[in-house]
């Protein structure tokens, strides 16, 4: 078992940044892929980036790339997502997924955070 927990979300204006971060707790930290998702009202939950067991490879959603940062620190069993240029439409809930593989599938994920607020004004 994991517990993920997320932090960090809020208000910004168009144009500012964030970052989340997303603590683990429970079974060896470093065995899991990690990713975030979110999930905008009346949208489909998508995957916006993921970062393998050793933080050695990463992957973006075209419509982050250039402006998210994923990044994980095994030895204090946290995940971060640098959030910059934010834009309205990066308003959701967004969620810390842990899972054995590297994926940017939702059902590739076994645990995931109870979600955090992000709001982008403009």
């Amino acid at each position: 078992q994991v517990q993920l927990v997320e932090s960090g979300g809020g208000l910004v204006q168009a144009g500012g940044s964030l970052r989340l971060s997303c603590a683990a707790s429970g079974r060896a930290f470093s065995d899991y892929a990690m990713a975030w998702f979110r999930q905008a009202p009346g949208k489909e939950r998508e995957c916006v980036a993921y970062i393998s067991r050793t933080g050695g490879s990463t992957n973006y959603a075209d419509s982050v790339k250039g402006r998210f940062t994923v990044s994980r620190d095994n030895a204090k069993n946290t995940v971060y997502l640098q959030m910059d240029s934010l834009k309205p439409e990066d308003t959701a809930v967004y969620y810390c997924a842990a899972g054995p593989t590297y994926s940017a599938r939702t059902d590739r994920y076994y645990y995931w955070g109870q979600g955090t607020q992000v709001t982008v004004s403009s």
